[in-house]
């Protein structure tokens, strides 16, 4: 078979899944990707809970979901929502009373799960407070908690249980004519994960949720979750995703984007391109970029930056970025602007250098763009 391997090595092919709404967010069909984190506060702390949905927001989620375990915490939701910059969705378990709470409080969505939310009669109830307040819901299956008779029935969790506990439930659903759902099937396993979603993406168009649940603290939850979830995104699967990690949920939603963008699926902030660094630095590359990162992360405009240490690599990457510096000895380096060498800077007069370079070309990006729309 003949193909054209510079054409197309490039190319995700998504699945066509059919599009719903989670508030203003847009969940499948051809939106793009979202990016989910939760909090971790008391949530009936409201102060506590709101700023965390806004550190979050403001690091790029599109929607937070909200722990809603008790009365207290359904009650705080009224206040929560209306000082939220992004949709919420209400994370309900063992409790449906708590779901209809949540939806009359305003969440966009409620997530629930399948294992732990009661009998069919019950998740008819909280159907009907779905549609009632125009919330959407998630089907959210775990392999930690999936119902008993499955587990009798496999013998152990599997992505086969996972699945059949995912299409059960989305059978309730639709027998009540409710289609603004999306769906997950979770495992701590990478292996168990990326079987249940790729059989699950097989047997509905339902948008499916991608996660790695439980997957670690900050570095081996997300090589876990960029393994795992970089699997399924480049197979096309996946419509909203959140990263769990036993960190900030801001890290979270940094690490979402960065699997996202790695794949060419979203485009947010400054990419920085960087060595490794060795012993033919010019300098010291791993502080600069540690530095770069914190100044820059109020960029929000798409852009490609490369910072490497020598003339071995460097003129060949930023041949590829929108800005390039690369170290030249003797205490200076060449910038690059649109993959062209521009003018040459000390070393000491980098970061700041960079940064205005950045920030001046963000400008001007957004002014180009509020001017085409």
């Amino acid at each position: 078979m003949s193909h054209n391997p510079i054409r197309t090595w490039r190319n995700i092919e998504r699945r066509v899944s059919r599009k719903i709404h989670v508030g203003k967010v847009a969940v499948g069909g051809d939106a793009p990707i979202s990016v989910q984190s939760m909090t971790n506060t008391i949530t009936s702390d409201v102060g506590a809970t709101v700023a965390q949905i806004q550190a979050c927001a403001e690091a790029g989620a599109d929607i937070v979901r909200v722990s809603c375990p008790d009365e207290a915490a359904t009650k705080a939701m009224h206040e929560i929502v209306r000082e939220s910059p992004v949709p919420l969705v209400a994370d309900i378990h063992f409790h449906y009373r708590r779901a209809i709470e949540a939806a009359e409080a305003g969440a966009a969505c409620l997530r629930i799960n399948p294992g732990n939310i009661g009998s069919p009669e019950r998740v008819a109830e909280v159907i009907a407070a779905a549609r009632d307040h125009g919330c959407s819901m998630r089907i959210g299956v775990n392999a930690g908690s999936l119902e008993k008779s499955l587990l009798e029935k496999y013998g152990e969790p599997c992505p086969e249980a996972m699945i059949e506990s995912g299409l059960a439930h989305i059978r309730i659903l639709e027998d009540h004519d409710f289609h603004e759902f999306k769906i997950s099937v979770k495992a701590s396993d990478v292996f168990m994960t990326s079987a249940a979603y790729m059989g699950l993406a097989d047997v509905t168009d339902a948008p499916i949720h991608l996660g790695v649940t439980e997957a670690g603290g900050l570095v081996s939850g997300t090589v876990k979750s960029a393994i795992g979830l970089g699997n399924l995104l480049w197979a096309g699967i996946g419509d909203t995703l959140r990263v769990s990690l036993s960190a900030d949920p801001v890290e979270e939603v940094k690490v979402g984007f960065e699997i996202l963008k790695s794949l060419g699926l979203r485009h947010r902030g400054v990419s920085i391109i960087s060595c490794p660094s060795c012993a033919r630095q010019g300098f010291d590359v791993i502080k600069t970029v540690a530095t770069l990162e914190n100044r820059l992360a109020h960029i929000r405009t798409p852009m490609s930056l490369s910072i490497i240490g020598c003339v071995v690599n460097g003129p060949g990457e930023a041949l590829m970025t929108d800005i390039g510096f690369t170290g030249g000895g003797a205490g200076a380096g060449m910038v690059y602007l649109a993959g062209k060498h521009d003018h040459k800077l000390d070393n000491d007069k980098m970061v700041d250098h960079i940064v205005e370079l950045v920030e001046a070309r963000a400008a001007v990006l957004e002014t180009q763009k509020k001017a085409a729309e």
